[in-house]
């Protein structure tokens, strides 16, 4: 499941800012994006995983990614980085 993979992780970005720098950077492994997120606001990840051949995994909810990345507030984006 994406979101124990999340929390076992040891370098996570966590929201579209930190998500899209890492992904520009080559950093990223990994990619998860919250269905319930406003597609505008992810689009540009979604594009940038295609064309850095990251893999990108739907989860259900920001809420639920948030949490799991321990934040209180929904996370539409997060990437396990490199490490």
């Amino acid at each position: 499941m994406p979101y124990e993979r999340i929390r076992s992780a040891k370098n996570v970005a966590i929201g579209t800012n930190q998500t899209t720098k890492a992904l520009e950077q080559s950093a990223a492994r990994e990619v998860f994006v919250a269905k319930d997120a406003d597609k505008k606001i992810v689009e540009r990840i979604v594009h940038l995983c295609e064309a850095k051949k990251t893999p990108v995994f739907w989860v259900d909810s920001m809420k639920q990614l948030g949490r799991v990345c321990g934040i209180e507030v929904g996370a539409a984006a997060a990437a396990i980085l490199q490490d």
